[in-house]
């Protein structure tokens, strides 16, 4: 069977991912994949820059990626930039030292062009069952929203409304406080009214969450159960009523207490809180009794798309 080999990484604001495939006519098989927590956006990202210590982290993590992607003799590398380079000042300085420094070439992609690929990784995911959804991916610079079904988006757009952004804007105390809630639901109501709008005109029926803080939130309610996720699955059910127990526990608590829950990955603790409340705030408008929530997002998206360009060979 002819195979070929392919790297896709995924610089997020918060997290940098690199996953390493093999691709054949049947599909992709995953060699390698890491995620490093970056936090490329720390410092900076509400001023619109990329700061001197997080474009050292970067720096490091892809210099790290370049020599597992060299020592699988990969030549057909796609590495993408989101929120925190696209809006930031310094963000092509920043590119372009990366292509001299280590031979990454990076493609900024806007917010609409993230959302069409987290919308074809769900949908490569198996997530989508034919009713109208509404898709939502919470990234450290931008959450994307997609409204649509298996076979089409009727709607996407992206928000530069990012966890790292809320935890710089609203999250100063920990636990945080209730009054801080309120200033964050009065800035989304604000923020997201394109989206309100859509939701109205649209009326999805099911909610999808793409990775990240949702793939975290499955493992807490995972480990609650005493149950393991079943290695190779990419679609997961969180009851509704499982994640408002959930969500209630992650704000009681501060940060030692939250990495004290089952289930939570060290890198997603300061940024679950004003996720998880951005959850809550998007429940209040669509009716669902579950969550479908979707392992696959952005990278496998692009994994989606090199398979095409393989298949069409």
């Amino acid at each position: 069977m002819n195979t070929q080999k392919a790297a896709v990484i995924d610089m997020g604001t918060n997290t940098f991912h690199l996953l390493l495939v093999e691709l054949n006519q049947a599909g992709f098989k995953t060699i390698y994949k890491e995620k490093i927590p970056v936090k490329l956006g720390k410092g900076g990202i509400n001023q619109n820059q990329l700061a001197e210590d997080a474009q050292k982290r970067a720096f490091h993590t892809l210099q790290h990626f370049k020599n597992l992607i060299d020592g699988e003799h990969i030549n057909q590398v796609f590495a993408f930039a989101t929120s925190a380079v696209r809006n930031a000042e310094n963000g092509l300085d920043f590119v372009r030292k990366v292509k001299e420094e280590i031979g990454i070439t990076i493609e900024v992609i806007s917010g609409v062009e993230e959302a069409q690929m987290i919308y074809e990784g769900i949908q490569l995911s198996g997530s989508l069952n034919g009713q109208v959804e509404l898709m939502m991916d919470i990234g450290g610079g931008s959450v994307e929203f997609i409204i649509g079904t298996s076979q089409e988006v009727f709607w996407k757009q992206s928000f530069e409304i990012g966890g790292q952004r809320l935890l710089e804007l609203f999250h100063y105390h920990d636990p945080i406080l209730p009054e801080e809630i309120s200033k964050l639901e009065a800035y989304l109501e604000i923020k997201l009214f394109a989206l309100l709008e859509a939701i109205e005109k649209y009326k999805p029926t099911g909610l999808v969450g793409a990775s990240g803080t949702f793939d975290t939130l499955t493992d807490i309610y995972f480990e609650s159960m005493l149950q393991c996720k079943l290695t190779g699955q990419h679609v997961f059910e969180l009851p509704l009523e499982e994640f408002e127990k959930i969500h209630q526990l992650i704000l009681s608590k501060n940060k030692e207490q939250r990495l004290l829950i089952p289930g939570m990955i060290p890198m997603r603790v300061d940024m679950i809180v004003v996720a998880s409340s951005l959850i809550e705030f998007i429940l209040r408008y669509i009716p669902v009794r579950s969550i479908t929530c979707s392992h696959y997002a952005l990278k496998e998206g692009a994994i989606s798309r090199v398979m095409k360009q393989f298949t069409a060979i």
